[in-house]
């Protein structure tokens, strides 16, 4: 599976978190989630994206490399 859930049984992320384990910036992955090429949902004042959209934008840039 991917490295952001090892060791961890989290079913959401946020902004910060998708940065810090990923190479993605802040600036970047909010720009994506802009695009609508990353799925998130507002949650009160916080912005997270869960597991399951996570898996699939990373798993759809491994297919792109593979091409």
């Amino acid at each position: 599976m991917l490295g952001i859930t090892a060791g961890r049984n989290k079913k959401a992320y946020s902004i910060k978190e998708v940065s810090g384990e990923t190479s993605l910036s802040v600036p970047f992955v909010r720009l994506e989630i802009k695009r609508g090429l990353l799925k998130a949902g507002k949650f009160g004042r916080r912005v997270l994206i869960t597991d399951e959209a996570l898996s699939a934008y990373l798993n759809k840039g491994q297919e792109n490399e593979e091409k």
